[in-house]
């Protein structure tokens, strides 16, 4: 994939990778063997700040959960970029885990796994296009009502 390319369409889609987050605890944010990287969860969060805190079906919307869920994708891209030096090496996102917070009754997880399914495709094509999973939890780090954690096929280096 090339790079500036990527780049260029996230200035179309009037979106900009933020800085690549730091690990918060005991991991590192992308790790990258052979032909896989795999992207850390990701939690939304946008100037510092948490982006829509609370649990699906009682405090926070699907749409809002789907645009958490949107916001943790680019996060995870920007985590994949920096822990490839460029979506140069890039072929494609193979999987993605959407985590949803949500109360016992909350079904529409997909939806909300929609959102960082969507962002995927809009900035990379048909590479975007990913297996999936959304999973309903009790709770996530930091109050999050989303995590996105994303698997990619890349091409080796040497």
């Amino acid at each position: 994939m090339n790079d500036d390319d990527v780049l260029s369409r996230l200035f179309e889609l009037h979106l900009e990778l933020p800085v690549p987050s730091a690990a918060l605890a005991a991991y590192v944010p992308c790790v990258v063997s052979g032909s896989t990287a795999f992207v850390s969860g990701q939690v939304p969060m946008v100037d510092g700040s948490l982006l829509f805190p609370g649990h699906l079906g009682e405090d926070v919307t699907a749409e809002e959960g789907a645009e958490a869920a949107r916001r943790a994708a680019l996060q995870a891209l920007s985590v994949l970029r920096d822990g490839l030096g460029s979506f140069a090496r890039l072929r494609r996102i193979a999987q993605v885990t959407v985590f949803v917070a949500a109360a016992p009754d909350f079904v529409d997880h997909p939806k909300v796994a929609n959102g960082a399914s969507e962002l995927l495709i809009e900035v990379l094509g048909e590479e975007g296009r990913h297996a999936r999973a959304a999973v309903g939890m009790a709770s996530l780090p930091l109050g999050a009502s989303v995590e996105v954690a994303m698997t990619a096929e890349v091409e080796p280096e040497g």
